[in-house]
């Protein structure tokens, strides 16, 4: 049954104030629906700060902490986007080597819109078919992937997608690799 596919993962959401709101939260349904464990995992405590692309949204508790959360204790990651999320968490040294992890240790990733940012610093980009946001196109291929304009691209576990309105599709491709596991 597909409310039972993600049965037993546990998924990590790493995210700061100023993240896409949607972006953040209809991922979070698609994998609770799906049967994994969601935890959202931010530098700092509380709530963080969502926004409806210029405009103040809601506020999201955070689960975990960054400094109280280790890589080894999830199967898999998304990255929200939001202009201002993935680009504080990109000069935070805790949350590049929190993603670099999970690269590394070739678990699934998920980022959309302008998360992928976090993967350039992290160093998790090189020789990978991508999307994003389109603003993000040079700065990806200054990086080493080829970036391509669709909805949704798979590549050995790191799912990419756009914007908002490719999250129907973003979500259905990351549940599958989040099925699979590790990559490679």
């Amino acid at each position: 049954m597909a409310e039972e596919r993600l049965q037993g993962c546990k998924v990590a959401v790493l995210a700061t104030d100023g993240f896409e709101q949607v972006e953040l939260e209809k991922p979070v349904e698609a994998l609770r629906q799906a049967g994994a464990e969601v935890e959202v995992v931010a530098p700092h405590g509380g709530q963080i700060q969502g926004f409806n692309h210029h405009d103040k949204g809601r506020m999201v508790p955070v689960d975990r902490e960054l400094g109280q959360a280790s890589p080894d204790q999830y199967d898999a990651i998304v990255l929200p986007g939001g202009v201002i999320n993935p680009d504080q968490l990109r000069l935070e040294p805790k949350a590049i080597d929190f993603v670099r992890s999970f690269a590394q240790a070739k678990k699934p990733i998920a980022a959309i819109c302008h998360g992928p940012w976090t993967l350039i610093n992290a160093e998790a980009v090189e020789g990978k078919r991508m999307t994003s946001w389109p603003s993000l196109q040079t700065d990806l291929r200054n990086a080493g992937a080829e970036w391509v304009d669709q909805e949704v691209v798979v590549d050995d576990g790191l799912v990419t997608s756009r914007n908002p309105g490719d999250l129907p599709a973003f979500c259905a491709k990351m549940i599958e690799e989040f099925a699979e596991g590790r990559h490679g």
